[in-house]
């Protein structure tokens, strides 16, 4: 045993965590009918949803169903352009909602929190959904944040992240 793979079993014998792995839900794209409706994603030939996005974010899966890539320097900008051209209705334009995600700030990483005028975040947030106590601690204000994922990759600590909902 090598001792990368002794230190990473005390790991996850540490946190309780089993060899398996898990399995984290992917973020899909903020039409969808219902998550049983992307079994017909599977059928479809084309993949349009994936080639009809402007911002390049929407990635297909090995099993056939689309899911949103926010670690690019874009994010959703609900263009209504994936529904548009989904042929089985899985995606429908009337069932637009917020991306079904939770994004967060590690105040332990971020640069506001420790004292250095930083606005990166704040700046692409088209639903001003970060805000700043004076000119430090950003928070995210959860009833504005639409997931969109455009402060993701701005933030250059990485102290932001993006966590699937779960259902």
């Amino acid at each position: 045993m090598q001792r990368r793979e002794l230190f990473r079993s005390l790991g996850t014998s540490l946190r309780g965590d089993t060899q398996e792995e898990v399995k984290e839900s992917p973020i899909r794209p903020p039409y969808y009918v219902s998550l049983e409706a992307f079994e017909q994603c599977g059928e479809c030939a084309d993949k349009a949803c994936a080639t009809a996005c402007e911002e390049e974010i929407i990635l297909i899966q090995d099993d056939g169903t689309p899911r949103l890539d926010l670690t690019t320097p874009t994010g959703c900008t609900f263009c209504d352009a994936c529904a548009e051209v989904c042929e089985a209705d899985v995606l429908q334009v009337e069932k637009m909602r917020t991306i079904d995600a939770t994004i967060e700030i590690d105040i332990l990483k971020c640069l506001a929190w420790n004292q250095t005028m930083c606005f990166s975040c704040k700046e692409p947030c088209i639903d001003n959904a970060i805000e700043f106590l004076g000119m430090f601690r950003p928070t995210i204000d959860q009833q504005k944040c639409t997931a969109c994922g455009y402060c993701l990759y701005r933030c250059p600590t990485q102290a932001i992240t993006i966590t699937p909902k779960t259902t």
